[in-house]
């Protein structure tokens, strides 16, 4: 089975196992029917032998009644059969029937009709047995001179593909194919001589680059292609030869057609990493990203960039700005991709051209509407961030432009341009005042909470000259409006009635109504008001209060948003305490603390009325009160300043510190991965042999990589730990699988074993599965003989994150035809961790997705392990998510532990946990996670993992 796989040219997929024509089916078809059901007949015929029965009868039915037939499409698929049918017998010797399919290849071989004399040597360059090949090799050499270019180009492979396999059938295939060479003027047929020539004989091939050099940058792109690949490998055997080699390069990155561009690009890499050579082939590169409009091109060639980039550090910074031409792209993974490799050519001397280039896209994303419009926005945001924090000079045009914008943006991006500012004010002292003017400003414009909760806090921590002060105290009480807030509001709403009595009384209808109980209707009649219609008018009327237009920040508190209530009290506190501070006039400290005192009652007291949306909660109560109590008692506890004014601030400090230690970590393991070792071999060119060279090495070992050789060969013992046994030892027939998973589908490899000592007919594995998985497909019906083995493949679609069962059984003919014999499978359970990796998001992207996900599984806890660090450590394993929570925010030993998790599938699935737990002195660890996901069944796979239940029942 193995031989007929090596030589298939193609996997068929069979729809249906159990559809396989019989034999005798399959032959009254061949001699009865017209050659159009021929075609279909020999197409099931293809199927079946291509997965894996090789119907050896029918061979002398095909030799009688196709082989003689003039149709073309059927004439193809004969020779489809003659590739992939047995040629030996049991002996290894050639089947006497094969000498009638000579004949009738050589007859193909002399057809008048050019395309089936085509079609009849690319047959021939598959063949390898000698003793059908000589009979044939006379006709397929008088082919070279045939006067169609489709015979020509075909016949050349054919005499190459006879030297390789036989060389003594043909010795003179060099001179034949050089001399082939010399005549010929047809682009493609002189492309395969090339080609050929180099494969049978190179030095051959090189003395004919050598006439033909100067004109190869006004070759045909066939050609060019074909040569390139040649001076690759040459130059690695004739060092000599690459300075002339690198000149020709050069002018054929000036040629018309991408194709020859992109591998002129990447043979000059590979040649040489001389700086020149490496930008020139760089730009080309780049360019040919701005102009191809697949994004699937730009991404591989902004992908050869990056690996240059790594190679060479510091040889292509000046082109960054052409790697930006890129954002002019809309897919937003093609601008991701060119932002990440800018991002990392970014220097002191070009970063201030690409945080311009940066801004004029931010203000773009304003102005315009692109495709994931939000998602740019962020990204560039991002970038933004990142090239202020490292070079210090462009931060404050940064964080002015980011502030202009702050307005505009949504939620999300607005949050985001307020932890870039924060971390800036806390690096760069020097721009604190303009920073504090512009958020003061920008109090009146901010509609989001978040915002306003991270602006306010920023004031509080960094408004530190008495001015400044004053300034955010006067941008503050502007945006709260008038206070008290429940006063104001009250009489507004008294006044809202007054003008309802005026009206009525001055107005028409007052006339009309005898008193104040009875009102007349539309149509004459009397109604009577009632306390419902009075408590319904009353409704309204706080309903038209309410909707009145309000400062923004009394707005947020009326609406609901007692968060920002506490940030604004304990800002107001800071600010009263640094002025105390600041100032010496007592005064006006008094006169603040008396203000803001004023104003925390104020709130407290309008979120315990009727004009809120919702209730004051009892922990903004506490916390409002304890900036209170602090205020009133600042004076003479002088530690309370000390936690209002320095320890938030070392707080933060020490969290901008963890980043930059992160971001340091980052950049030192990138560094290593690239950094040349102490006992490294030092490469000396004129000492090396001739046949090494890198560049040859990675073009090989692409090809190998693609072609599935031994450069992604599997460590065995790896896949002896996959292999599941699905029998017993002692049923009729055993049989063990072994699981691969691949990105997106299960490839089961199965081993049958009759343990019998009599054949079983007809001879069938079928699997079914449970959950988000489909056989597509299915094992071939065989026979299988005494003690014999048996392999047979079964490949599972896995469409989503799910858990999902296999199942299945083995069903083969008894001694009666009527009888069926049936052997069950064990069960196979698809592990969800092959599916799922570690990953990482920003807090804002976090908390974003946690109030969006519908679907929550909440596991509880219940552990008998040492610790709750040791216990979160195992969680990550079982379940390969990452920890989000700072390290910083893990340390030291406490009865408690919160932590946030992430982890992505391979399918693009996001699934988000929070574990909280505790554990008492001698007792056991409890609490829960909470795994929340967009869909329900990744979040109740990853809730049911064994070895979750594990960690919560156990150890």
């Amino acid at each position: 089975m193995t031989s007929f796989l090596e030589n298939a040219y193609s996997l068929v997929h069979q729809d249906n196992a159990a559809d396989v024509p019989t034999l005798s089916d399959l032959r009254m078809q061949l001699e009865k029917g017209t050659d159009e059901t021929k075609v279909e007949t020999m197409k099931r015929l293809l199927t079946v032998m291509l997965n894996g029965d090789p119907m050896p009868q029918l061979l002398m039915h095909i030799i009688r009644f196709v082989m003689p037939s003039k149709h073309k499409p059927l004439k193809k698929l004969l020779y489809f059969y003659y590739e992939i049918c047995p040629k030996h017998d049991a002996g290894g010797r050639l089947k006497q029937e094969m000498i009638l399919v000579c004949n009738g290849i050589r007859n193909d071989l002399q057809h008048p009709n050019e395309y089936i004399r085509g079609n009849t040597l690319r047959f021939l360059s598959k063949l390898k047995d000698p003793e059908l090949v000589e009979p044939l090799l006379s006709a397929a050499r008088s082919c070279l001179e045939h006067r169609h270019a489709y015979v020509r180009k075909n016949a050349v492979f054919a005499v190459a593909s006879i030297f390789q396999n036989n060389p003594e059938l043909i010795p003179d295939a060099a001179d034949l194919i050089n001399t082939f060479l010399d005549t010929e003027t047809d682009p493609t047929c002189k492309r395969n001589a090339f080609s050929a020539l180099a494969t049978v004989n190179h030095d051959m091939a090189l003395v004919f680059l050598g006439s033909v050099f100067d004109s190869i940058p006004n070759a045909e792109e066939l050609l060019q292609l074909v040569e390139l690949e040649f001076i690759r490998k040459d130059a690695g055997i004739n060092s000599a030869n690459k300075a002339r080699y690198l000149r020709l390069i050069f002018d054929l990155l000036e040629a018309n057609t991408p194709t020859v561009v992109y591998e002129a690009a990447s043979s000059l890499t590979a040649l040489t990493s001389n700086p020149v050579a490496v930008k020139a082939a760089a730009a080309k590169f780049i360019e040919l990203s701005i102009k191809e409009a697949d994004n699937n091109v730009k991404l591989i060639v902004l992908d050869r960039v990056d690996q240059l980039r790594r190679k060479n550090e510091g040889v292509l910074d000046d082109l960054v700005m052409e790697i930006l031409r890129v954002l002019s792209s809309p897919d937003i993974d093609v601008r991701r991709k060119a932002l990440g490799i800018a991002l990392d050519m970014v220097s002191s001397k070009n970063v201030e051209e690409v945080v311009l280039l940066l801004k004029k896209e931010l203000s773009k994303t304003v102005d315009q509407e692109y495709e994931k419009n939000a998602e740019y926005r962020q990204l560039l945001i991002h970038s933004i961030h990142q090239c202020a924090i490292k070079f210090s000079e462009v931060a404050s045009s940064v964080v002015e432009l980011l502030m202009d914008f702050i307005s505009d943006f949504n939620n999300d991006s607005a949050v985001d341009v307020i932890n870039f500012v924060k971390e800036v004010v806390e690096k760069f002292p020097a721009l604190r005042p303009s920073i504090i003017g512009r958020l003061v400003a920008t109090l009146s414009e901010v509609r989001a909470g978040k915002v306003y909760r991270g602006i306010l806090w920023i004031i509080g921590e960094y408004a530190l000259e008495e001015r400044d002060i004053r300034d955010a105290w006067k941008g503050i009480r502007a945006s709260l409006g008038e206070i008290p807030i429940l006063s104001s509001e009250q009489r507004l709403l008294d006044g809202h009635d007054d003008e309802r009595k005026d009206d009525a009384v001055n107005g028409h209808h007052a006339k009309s109504a005898p008193t104040g109980s009875r009102k007349v209707l539309a149509d004459g009649t009397y109604a009577t008001e009632t306390a419902l219609t009075s408590a319904a008018a009353a409704a309204a009327k706080l309903d038209a209060v309410k909707a009145a237009q309000k400062p923004p920040l009394r707005q947020l508190i009326l609406d609901g948003d007692y968060y920002l209530s506490t940030v604004l009290a304990a800002t107001l506190t800071k600010l009263v305490m640094r002025h105390d501070e600041t100032s010496k006039e007592e005064a006006r400290t008094n006169a603040l603390k008396a203000e803001a005192m004023l104003i925390m009652i104020s709130i407290i007291r309008v979120g315990q009325s009727h004009f809120a949306k919702t209730p004051i909660d009892e922990d903004s109560v506490d916390r409002i009160m304890s900036c209170v109590r602090s205020l009133s008692e600042f004076s003479s506890h002088k530690d309370l300043e000390a936690v209002f004014l320095e320890d938030t601030r070392k707080a933060f400090r020490a969290r901008v510190q963890v980043e930059e230690k992160k971001r340091a970590a980052k950049d030192a393991a990138e560094k290593a991965k690239r950094a040349i070792q102490v006992d490294d071999v030092v490469q000396i060119r004129q000492l090396s042999k001739k046949n090494t060279n890198d560049g040859v090495d990675t073009v090989e070992m692409d090809l190998e990589r693609a072609a599935g050789g031994e450069a992604t060969m599997e460590d065995l013992s790896s896949k002896l730990s996959r292999v599941v046994q699905l029998t017993g030892f002692s049923d009729p027939v055993y049989a063990e699988a072994y699981v691969k998973v691949h990105q997106f589908d299960i490839v089961l490899d199965v081993l049958l074993v009759n343990q019998t000592t009599e054949t079983l007919q007809n001879l069938s594995v079928e699997f079914a599965t449970l959950g988000d998985l489909k056989v597509v497909e299915r094992p071939t019906t065989q026979n299988l003989g005494p003690h014999d083995f048996h392999n047979v493949q079964c490949t599972i679609k896995v469409s989503s994150t799910d858990t999902g069962v296999i199942f299945g059984n083995v069903v083969y003919d008894g001694a009666h035809s009527t009888d069926t014999n049936v052997v069950i499978l064990n069960d196979l359970h698809v592990d969800i961790m092959d599916y799922i990796q570690p990953a990482s998001c920003t807090e804002t992207q976090f908390r974003t997705m946690w109030t969006e996900f519908e679907w929550e599984n909440k596991v509880n806890i219940q552990s008998k392990c040492k610790s709750l660090r040791s216990f979160l450590e195992q969680l990550m394993q079982v379940t390969n998510m990452n920890c989000l929570t700072p390290e910083a925010s893990m340390k030291g030993d406490c009865q408690f532990l919160s932590a946030n998790l992430y982890a992505r599938s391979v399918f693009g699935e996001d699934a988000l946990a929070n574990l909280s737990i505790e554990k008492g002195e001698d007792g056991p660890i409890t609490g829960f996670v909470r795994i929340r996901s967009r869909s329900q069944g990744l979040a109740l796979s990853l809730g049911s993992l064994k070895g979750l239940n594990k960690i919560g029942s156990t150890s």
